[in-house]
């Protein structure tokens, strides 16, 4: 019996029995679906955590004073602009650095004062934090040198002090200053207050900020680090500066977002697995399914073997046929459950956020198929074992 006529057989087989081959191929349709798919859900997962977190700023470093404890902070213990201009000159993995002074203020809007946050930054902070700039423009060197009384308003402060009108032009007053707008602007991650960025904010040159209130105070450092792999460095480095430049007593609160972003990476790894334990488990269930199914087949082809046998067909042969049958229902089913799983990415892409895309993991689709061949090849080996070892006489004589 040649290698070409056991396929055949067994097509032959499978084909005269449709349903039952395909109500077994379920299973794996399934499992194989459910791998593509979770490794697919959990890489998107990761990329849209590690893009809200990325989006606050990338390979940030940032130091503030810690102001309350035993001993309360003196003005000397203050973060300055020197220490901005020392952090840039003597730590080299530092590619950008940035400051801010947040104050509380009103505004008028519509007859009504309303509390507002002036921000005070420094020329780099568009380019550490991010900014999407709606409307307008971001502050140029110009308006940075020469101290201009322009700001840029948070989306939502603008929509309730302009109304359906577009700010960029008008005047606004901020306290007891008068500001003309140049833009407006929004978060490219939501922060949610829990940054100097609030819902509702003003953000100004920094020499504003030391012509009205006559200090140059720094209440947020930033420092990009040049690669990821260097905000650890950076870090160290940061804090050992600001303890050589204060005095001992002083104490800072130097971070990173590598903290947070470790976790996310640890939680969307866990997530993966979990759910991969459960499309394993949906394999091993159409494992068994195939395993029962096959060993009802043998038995109902039992005079079939008999007669295959009496003309010379080897144990071999039928062992061979029978774990070819199963190895054709898992495969055609995980073939048509990594096609299902290809297509549900797709059908869904239009729903999804902008700019948010759906990675596809080719080693997933090798894993499903290998993981269900397998599958069928193992639970079919009982089933077609037990067919190879019958005799030809008994198998003749059943009814």
């Amino acid at each position: 019996m040649p290698g070409a006529e056991i396929w055949e057989v067994a097509i032959d087989s499978l084909r005269a029995n449709k349903v039952k081959a395909f109500l077994t191929m379920l299973g794996v349709v399934i499992g194989s679906a459910c791998i593509v798919l979770v490794v697919t859900i959990s890489l998107v997962g990761r990329q849209y955590i590690l893009a809200q977190i990325e989006g606050v700023g990338s390979n940030l470093v940032y130091a503030e004073l810690i102001r309350t404890g035993a001993q309360s902070a003196t003005l000397a213990d203050e973060l300055t602009l020197s220490d901005l201009a020392a952090v840039r000159r003597e730590i080299p993995e530092v590619q950008s650095v940035a400051g801010t002074h947040d104050q509380q203020m009103a505004v008028i809007a519509q007859g009504v004062e309303r509390p507002v946050t002036l921000v005070a930054v420094t020329e780099d902070f568009q380019k550490i934090r991010n900014l999407i700039v709606l409307s307008g423009r971001y502050f140029d060197a110009g308006d940075m040198e020469s101290r201009s009384k322009v700001c840029l308003l948070s989306e939502d402060l603008a929509r309730t002090v302009f109304p359906g009108v577009n700010p960029v032009g008008q005047d606004i007053r901020v306290g007891e200053l008068r500001f003309t707008i140049i833009g407006v602007f929004k978060e490219r991650v939501a922060t949610f207050g829990q940054s100097e960025i609030a819902r509702e904010s003003v953000i100004v040159p920094f020499g504003l900020l030391r012509s009205y209130a006559g200090t140059d105070s720094v209440k947020v450092l930033y420092a990009q680090a040049a690669t990821s792999d260097a905000v650890p460095s950076v870090t160290k480095q940061v804090s050992d500066l600001l303890r050589a430049r204060h005095r001992a007593g002083a104490r800072y609160e130097v971070q990173n977002l590598g903290a947070i972003l470790e976790a996310a990476r640890n939680i969307s790894f866990a997530v993966m697995m979990v759910l991969l334990a459960v499309g394993s488990v949906t394999l091993v269930i159409s494992g068994v399914g195939i395993m029962n199914i096959m060993l009802v087949t043998v038995t109902q082809r039992t005079r079939e073997i008999g007669v295959r046998k009496a003309t010379g067909a080897l144990r071999r042969q039928i062992l061979y046929q029978f774990l070819l049958e199963a190895l054709i229902i898992s495969g055609l089913g995980a073939i048509l459950g990594i096609l299902i799983a290809l297509a549900i990415p797709f059908m869904v892409r239009p729903l999804l956020p902008e700019g948010m895309r759906i990675p596809i993991s080719g080693l997933s689709i090798v894993a499903a198929f290998v993981v269900s061949c397998a599958t069928g090849i193992i639970f079919g080996y009982l089933p077609a074992s037990r067919a190879a070892k019958l005799q030809p006489t008994e198998a003749l004589r059943y009814e």
